[in-house]
């Protein structure tokens, strides 16, 4: 992501300048490497319309009735993010609901741009719910690090700090507790060839330069690298990219659809991704959107992983979070702690306030912690000593857990191999949803619990085909053994 201009540290932002020449507010703008909100005529940045980005990208908000759903299917109390509309768009995930419903496989995909030794909070949080609905779905999940993309889109990086980097950002990502039985994090670098190349070029025969000018904006200035990265993020929501994991017959693996987890800025990839999937006859990957965590400069600003002051490390301090929170948080609150108690203060543009959406679970502590605010009975110095806490306590159980992401443990994560799920409990079935022995496509297990006719014919063939590899090696041992 390109670095923005640090943003002056205050609480209160300054008056706008009566005599300044009025112009026209800038638009906000929301693309997979800048975010920056509306500049409005007093000069102030805006928080990001995220209502205008659902009607401008052709999303669609979570409902209520949505809500309901999944709680219905899954047994799960919604997510905080989803309570509170953090993660508030989606395409499709009724799709993967209903199929989690009958027991059908599907997985999640997400990734990181490793663009720095170490992450921060934001980049944190999908992680974070990333990890939550593999555990609510019990189903295998694939993260991206797309340290290639971060070397094209870069003028000053080089190919050896970015892999770097991917090794130190594999163990923040380890560091959230996922299962490495269900799994698998990979370097494009290091795993780009095989299947996951045949699925790049697939996609990438099938999007025209016009195209991704007009997706992503780029001009006869952009190197062609940035151009043919669409096809290589795009490709890793097929599951035939990762025949380890679901099989090597590609026509059926062919319908297991992902859902992934991002943030909104990086949907132009993913609709552009469904388009290439139908005309491939592969699945639709499906997806679950959230809004941006504040830098703590304010509202309409995203953390930079190259601006310290902007954020929350996962390397920081206890004294280091403490003095960035009371430093640089931007405030909602008045000038002055009795304005604060007559007229109180605005929880919706207070960065301490809206990081307390993200970590605090208690929806009702949230709420009367908020009320409190606006009506003065809670000062700005104490709404931050409450984030401050809550921010030490994450980072703290964040860093302890890395201590145990050894080598070992990130090239564990990191190697091919098969991996073990389960898929929804409710769903009775004899064999695992596991590469070779997946019920895939064939409509599951009778009724009894035997095996299908499908099922019993896909294992007669495997046999056949196993029976053809041992007699035609040992036509070779044996020509071999002629020829001596």
């Amino acid at each position: 992501m390109a670095s923005k201009p640090e943003a002056p540290a205050q609480e209160v932002p300054p008056a706008a300048d009566p005599d300044a020449p009025t112009t026209a507010p800038a638009k906000q703008s929301v693309d997979p490497w800048n975010v920056a909100g509306e500049v409005g005529d007093d000069g102030k940045v805006k928080a990001i319309d995220y209502n205008k980005l659902v009607e401008e990208f052709g999303t669609k908000l979570i409902e209520d009735a949505l809500l309901q759903r999944f709680e219905q299917v899954t047994g799960h109390k919604p997510h905080r993010f989803m309570r509170r509309q953090i993660v508030f768009s989606q395409r499709d995930l009724e799709v993967i609901l209903d199929r989690h419903e009958k027991g059908e496989p599907f997985f999640l995909y997400t990734g990181r741009g490793p663009s720095s030794d170490s992450m921060h909070i934001g980049h944190t949080q999908i992680f974070d719910f990333c990890k939550w609905l593999q555990d609510v779905f019990d189903v295998p999940l694939v993260i991206m690090l797309t340290d290639d993309e971060k070397f094209l889109f870069s003028e000053k990086r080089t190919v050896e700090e970015v892999i770097g980097y991917s090794q130190e950002n594999c163990r923040d990502i380890i560091s959230i507790g996922f299962d490495p039985e269900k799994t698998f994090i990979f370097s494009d670098y290091e795993f780009m060839g095989g299947a996951f190349y045949r699925n790049v070029t697939r996609f990438a025969k099938l999007v025209t330069y016009n195209t991704a000018r007009a997706v992503f904006g780029f001009d006869e200035s952009s190197n062609i690298g940035k151009i043919h990265f669409t096809s290589i993020q795009g490709a890793t929501a097929f599951a035939t990219t990762f025949p380890h994991i679901f099989g090597e017959d590609e026509k059926r693996v062919a319908s297991i659809p992902c859902l992934i987890p991002c943030a909104i800025d990086q949907d132009p990839y993913f609709r552009l991704t469904r388009d290439c999937a139908a005309r491939l006859k592969y699945a639709k990957p499906s997806l679950i959107h959230s809004r941006f965590l504040d830098a703590l400069q304010g509202p309409g600003s995203k953390m930079s992983a190259s601006i310290d002051s902007s954020a929350i490390f996962m390397k920081d301090t206890p004294k280091q979070i403490k003095d960035k929170i009371n430093k640089y948080a931007f405030s909602g609150g008045q000038e002055t702690a009795e304005l604060q108690r007559e007229k109180g203060g605005d929880p919706a543009v207070d960065v301490s306030y809206q990081y307390l959406q993200f970590f605090m679970d208690d929806d009702e502590e949230l709420r009367k912690i908020g009320q409190d605010y606006k009506e003065g009975k809670l000062l700005t110095g104490e709404l931050k000593a409450i984030c401050i806490k809550y921010l030490q306590e994450y980072v703290a159980a964040f860093q302890e857990r890395r201590t145990k992401a050894t080598d070992d443990r990130v090239k564990l994560f990191m190697s091919v191999r098969p991996l073990k799920w389960e898929g929804n409990p409710k769903v009775k079935r004899t064999v695992p949803l596991t590469g070779e022995s997946s019920t895939i496509g064939e409509g599951g297990e009778g009724g009894d619990g035997k095996l299908t006719k499908n099922q019993l014919k896909k294992i007669e063939k495997e046999k056949a085909i196993a029976a053809k590899k041992a007699a035609k090696a040992a036509e070779k041992e044996a020509s071999k053994g002629n020829a001596s």
